[in-house]
Formats: structure tokens, C-alpha cells, sequence
């Protein structure tokens, strides 16, 4: 009588706590719910995306230069940047200059990781690409003789060339 006694009290005090106002744990978000919380996700996701891309894009460091390459198998300067945009769903143009037409454009003292960073190298204009990865630094695949690196936009080759940047990911207010 006692150990049945025991056991009764010890379901009524653990079934009180799972019931408790009636709460039953559900996922985050639900869909269809219309709560505050679901709607903060896209802005946390669209600045979650622009750390992603970065990940993905230094995932890549070490991936050859191979003219007109946009895939891990060897990079040309916008087919490293469109191919890491495309691994998140964002489409861009092919080729540096049209990269360039695409987003919005950014001050030099506004840059932050996921902007596309624009130089004048072998013709006048957008003719290399490179990713932002925040600070001074971005990564990108230089020339025929090179590999996907980090470098610093301060050096003295790459700020001599340094055209400018755009936003392509919208980053969380």
C-alpha cells in the first residue's frame, strides 16, 4: 500500500510539472504562425547568410587558378565568387564587370564580410572580384599563376587597384 501510495505521488508531482499551464513544447518557428520571434528569422537569416558565404568561400583557400573555372576543380576570379554565392542561392552574373552592376554599392569604410570587392587589374574597369571576409581582409582566386587566398585590401598592389564594393547580401539592421 505504501509503495503504491509512493509510485501515485511521484506521477501526480511529474505529471504537474509537463502540464503546467498546458505548454507543449513545439518547434521553432512553427509555420503559419504569425509571432514576433518567426518574424526576426529572415533578418537573422539574411546576416546568417553572409557569414555562410565567407565559410564557404575560405572552405575553398587552397583551390587552383584555372581560366574560366567555377568549380572546386579550379576558380577564375568571378567563378570563384559565383559559385560561392550559388552554394547559398544567390545567383550573380558570370563575369566581373557584370558582378559589378549587381547589388548595392558600398563605401570603402562600409565594407563588411560578403561584400564583393571590385579592382582594376588587367583592363580598365571591374576586371577582378574578390570576397570580403571582414577587416582588411578578403579572399578571392588571383591570376593564372595563383590559388584561392587571403590577402589584405591595404597592400600596397591591391589598394592602387581597389575600384569598389557592393552589397549582394543584406546584413541584419
Amino acid at each position: 500500500m505504501t509503495r503504491t501510495l509512493l509510485v501515485v505521488a511521484m506521477a501526480l508531482l511529474v505529471g504537474a510539472c509537463a502540464t503546467r499551464g498546458g505548454a507543449v513544447p513545439q518547434p521553432f518557428p512553427r509555420p503559419g504562425r504569425n509571432t514576433t520571434a518567426a518574424r526576426a528569422v529572415p533578418d537573422a537569416r539574411r546576416h546568417a547568410d553572409a557569414y555562410a558565404i565567407t565559410s564557404t568561400a575560405l572552405d575553398l583557400r587552397g583551390t587552383p587558378f584555372v581560366y574560366a573555372g567555377a568549380s572546386p576543380r579550379g576558380f577564375d576570379c568571378s567563378g570563384f565568387t559565383w559559385y560561392v554565392f550559388q552554394q547559398h542561392g544567390v545567383t550573380l552574373p558570370r563575369v566581373a564587370k557584370d558582378q559589378y552592376r549587381t547589388g548595392r554599392r558600398v563605401d570603402p569604410d562600409q565594407i563588411i564580410a560578403g561584400d564583393l570587392l571590385f579592382f582594376t587589374t588587367v583592363a580598365p574597369g571591374a576586371s577582378h572580384v574578390a570576397l570580403a571576409i571582414g577587416g582588411d581582409a578578403f579572399v578571392h582566386a588571383p591570376s593564372e599563376r595563383g590559388q584561392v587566398r587571403v590577402e589584405r585590401l591595404g597592400s600596397s598592389y591591391w589598394s592602387k587597384r581597389f575600384l569598389g564594393a557592393r552589397r549582394i547580401v543584406d546584413a541584419a539592421p
